[in-house]
């Protein structure tokens, strides 16, 4: 049962952490065609945050890429799991609002963004993280 549970936990930071390094990826032209590119995921950010000044899209969209770059790295080493699977939790969570303000609550809901904040607040709550950083760290101590 703890073999189960710890497969679980590593496949879920795991999951995660892909997740935020495809998107940042995307961004940086390294999905080649299926790439999104940085002008393209800046318009999208302004479309996002609408009820922002549109000349604050170009910062969210470097501030997002760095906390998202952050994470990925972070959930894949497997270092201060808590706090960074907690910190892609309120992120998701501020990014699925402001798609739910802008584009309405059918693209956040498709595109699974409160599932992913859900999941992300659910790796926050474990209190062994096994085959990480973390669990090599407190385990030599």
């Amino acid at each position: 049962m703890k073999t189960q549970q710890d497969a679980a936990i590593f496949l879920l930071r795991i999951t995660l952490a892909f997740g935020f390094l495809s998107a940042v990826a995307s961004r940086l032209n390294l999905w080649g065609n299926q790439s999104s590119g940085w002008n393209n995921f800046v318009k999208y950010t302004a479309e996002i945050n609408s009820f922002l000044p549109q000349s604050w899209a170009a910062g969210i969209a470097v501030l997002s890429t760095t906390a998202e770059l952050s994470i990925g790295v972070l959930l894949l080493l497997g270092f201060q799991i808590k706090k960074t699977a907690w910190s892609a939790s309120i992120l998701t969570l501020f990014f699925a609002v402001a798609m739910s303000i802008s584009s309405g609550i059918k693209e956040p809901l498709d595109y699974s963004v409160f599932v992913f904040s859900a999941a992300a607040f659910l790796l926050s709550t474990f209190s062994r993280y096994a085959w990480s950083l973390d669990h090599f760290y407190n385990n030599n101590n």
